[in-house]
């Protein structure tokens, strides 16, 4: 069975201090998947990459309330510059379509929690076959 990938999507600035999910609430509010700009080089290779992702995967991320939000990407990227994703640190974005409904800890994938447990600010890949099935099966209401 081919599986599509699933990634974490916390939407966090790293040179930002906003409380977790604040970037999660914009992106949900506007509908679009997004990253900071970062500095230097290697972050220059992490909005390529972001830029090069295809249409199509999911991403988890988690809001304020600390609810999972499970969406797809759904175009190119672009650039933002509006105070509000300023004000969040999430200028570069993709649009996203995202699910009807929000999740709880225990309605996700396993791998997907653990990702967010383990803290972090990166778009990151969660390499789990089972959370891969799983994730496709509630996008389609399973």
């Amino acid at each position: 069975m081919t599986t599509v990938p699933i990634y974490r999507a916390p939407m966090r600035a790293r040179d930002l201090d906003v409380p977790p999910g604040a970037g999660a609430d914009y992106g949900l509010a506007h509908g679009v998947v997004g990253i900071g700009p970062g500095r230097g080089e290697k972050a220059a290779r992490i909005v390529r990459r972001f830029a090069a992702l295809p249409d199509g995967i999911f991403v988890w991320t988690r809001d304020r309330a600390g609810r999972f939000h499970l969406g797809r990407l759904a175009g190119e990227m672009s650039e933002t510059d509006s105070a509000d994703a300023r004000a969040v640190g999430i200028t570069h974005v993709r649009p996203a379509e995202w699910h009807g409904r929000s999740f709880g800890e225990t309605e996700v994938p396993a791998a997907v929690s653990r990702t967010f447990a383990r803290g972090g600010r990166n778009l990151q890949r969660t390499h789990d076959a089972d959370a891969e099935i799983f994730t496709a099966r509630l996008w389609r209401g399973g």
